[in-house]
């Protein structure tokens, strides 16, 4: 299989430009992202605390 020395240094600007629009999704979403992940967290934790829903025998 050939591979066109060009073709590398188009696969790296694509490359670059992924991961360029990837890291700025995340930055611009972090702190929902860390809600949704801390809202969740609450809840499991909750969850576990409860008296209420656990079965009593």
């Amino acid at each position: 299989m050939y591979i066109d020395p060009g073709s590398g240094g188009m696969l790296f600007q694509i490359l670059a430009v992924a991961f360029g629009v990837i890291s700025g999704t995340v930055l611009m979403f972090s702190g929902k992202i860390k809600m949704t992940i801390a809202k969740w967290r609450r809840s499991m934790r909750k969850e576990e605390d409860d008296p209420d829903t656990t079965e009593q025998k």
